[in-house]
């Protein structure tokens, strides 16, 4: 059966899907996949894989996607994160017979994503996308989709979409905001971009951003025209917003842990939903905080959320009926709903915005939160170079010199292996070898061996370099 593309590919494989979960790393296993279909989602995204660590690791294929068969868990894309189209190929040729389409990350604005030099940090690498998509379209049985974040300017995000369109891309989610735009400096996602793109594309457009509830989902429709919504944050802080419902948090935290348990996943995931599940609570009673924080079975989390449970219903049960919700919620704690980021400078956020990505890399204006834990730790460490005491370095090894440097007298540098001033001891494994066989009565010494002979230096060096 040749290939389907484009709208094709979209109507018949996908269902026409128009509620979709978006790929989050360390959030969107399997089992958080399955609750969101019994919710109203009808397709679902792997977490970001790396193609890399997929393509050499075993174990990694098998942990988040050789698992079990689940028909359950279809429509299903695969996403990866590349930056060479050889091992992007390799990766999705062997993920390609578990999924219906193949996604390239192109949206990651996270640190490590610079770092690892994929995501969004590729927008500008316009050839060497060009040729991954290429590549992967020719050899895929199934079709390959991007998801990227817009460029500040609307033309050339569109000719950003036209790019991957004609390079073979199949489907586009675009994320209406930049890669600059992330955290407390999210700000609004721009529809009018992603407009834009579905103007001047042939091929389906999924958008991405500002969705906090089902008439979200609807308007994005209508003002963008694409053919389908994801949801990331929204998503995870209420499972069921493609139903439009807004159930009380221990109805899907409770049947989240029962899929887990037939489907299991490191506990860290499970933990992290269920602070999302129950964010809103969690600032009222504080005190279960720590504790789910801190248990380390899934029967802990189990008995944390019953606890968090337990503890609206007392509050429900105290409730008057002209009390309205605590701070600015739109409901009460116990009903999920979403998490609205507090805006940069706000009183919520301190009055302090997220340091930029420059300052993310070592500027010291702001405190990293490793330092920060550091100088609680102990409050007299600082972290101003000005402030650090200076030292002179040895001219021969670079460590601090003092006046009675080794290096600095006139002794022959092989007569002496013993550097005191520095505090270095070197020492060879031949000579630490043969100092414990000394000790050792009844061994013999080693023979000597000349350069030549076997088991010598030639043949040494031959097994190390073979």
């Amino acid at each position: 059966m040749p290939k389907l593309q484009g709208f094709e590919f979209w109507s018949h494989t996908l269902g026409g899907a128009r509620h979709v979960v978006a790929p989050m790393v360390d959030q969107s296993e399997l089992a958080w996949r399955l609750l969101s279909r019994r919710h109203g989602a009808q397709l679902c995204y792997t977490p970001m894989l790396h193609a890399q660590v997929f393509v050499r690791d075993a174990n990694y294929r098998k942990e988040n996607l050789y698992c079990e068969v689940c028909p359950e868990d279809r429509p299903l894309i695969v996403q990866f994160c590349a930056n060479d189209p050889e091992v992007f190929v390799q990766a999705a040729l062997l993920a390609q017979d578990y999924c219906d389409a193949i996604d390239l990350n192109l949206g990651c604005p996270q640190m490590i994503a610079k770092r690892g030099h994929y995501g969004a940090f590729l927008q500008e690498e316009w050839d060497l996308l060009q040729r991954m998509i290429m590549l992967a379209h020719e050899k895929l049985s199934v079709p390959v989709t991007c998801k990227i974040r817009v460029f500040p300017e609307i033309d050339k995000t569109v000719r950003y979409a036209q790019m991957l369109e004609n390079a073979g891309c199949q489907l586009l989610t675009v994320h209406g905001r930049t890669k600059e735009q992330k955290g407390p400096l999210s700000g609004t996602a721009s529809w009018e971009h992603i407009k834009a793109v579905r103007k001047a594309v042939g091929i389906p457009v999924f958008a991405n951003g500002n969705i906090q509830c089902l008439q979200d989902v609807e308007q994005c429709i209508q003002d963008t025209g694409v053919q389908g919504v994801m949801s990331a944050e929204g998503n995870l802080y209420n499972p069921a917003l493609f139903e439009g419902r807004s159930p009380a948090v221990w109805e899907l935290a409770e049947e989240y842990l029962d899929i887990v348990r037939q489907h299991p996943c490191p506990l860290s995931y499970v933990r992290a939903h269920l602070f999302k599940l129950w964010h809103h609570t969690l600032q009222v009673h504080q005190q279960l905080r720590e504790e789910l924080a801190k248990v380390k079975t899934l029967e802990g989390v189990t008995a944390v959320s019953q606890a968090l449970k337990l503890r609206c219903q007392e509050d429900i049960s105290r409730q008057q009926e002209e009390t309205r919700p605590a701070g600015n919620l739109p409901s009460f704690h116990w009903i999920c709903q979403p998490y609205v980021r507090p805006r940069e400078g706000s009183k919520e956020n301190g009055g302090c915005s997220k340091r930029a990505l420059e300052e993310e890399e070592g500027s010291t204006d702001g405190l990293s939160k490793n330092k920060q834990k550091k100088q609680l730790r102990n409050p007299g460490k600082t972290f101003d170079p000005s402030l650090k005491p200076k030292y002179a370095k040895c001219d021969q090894c670079g460590n601090p010199k003092v006046s009675w440097c080794w290096w600095s007298t006139q002794r022959p540098r092989t007569s002496l292996k013993f550097v005191p001033c520095h505090g270095l001891l070197f020492k060879t494994k031949l000579e630490k070898s043969l100092a414990w066989k000394g000790t050792q009565p009844g061994l013999q010494e080693p023979q000597q061996v000349g350069p030549g002979a076997p088991g010598g230096f030639s043949e040494v060096m031959g097994s190390a370099l073979a």
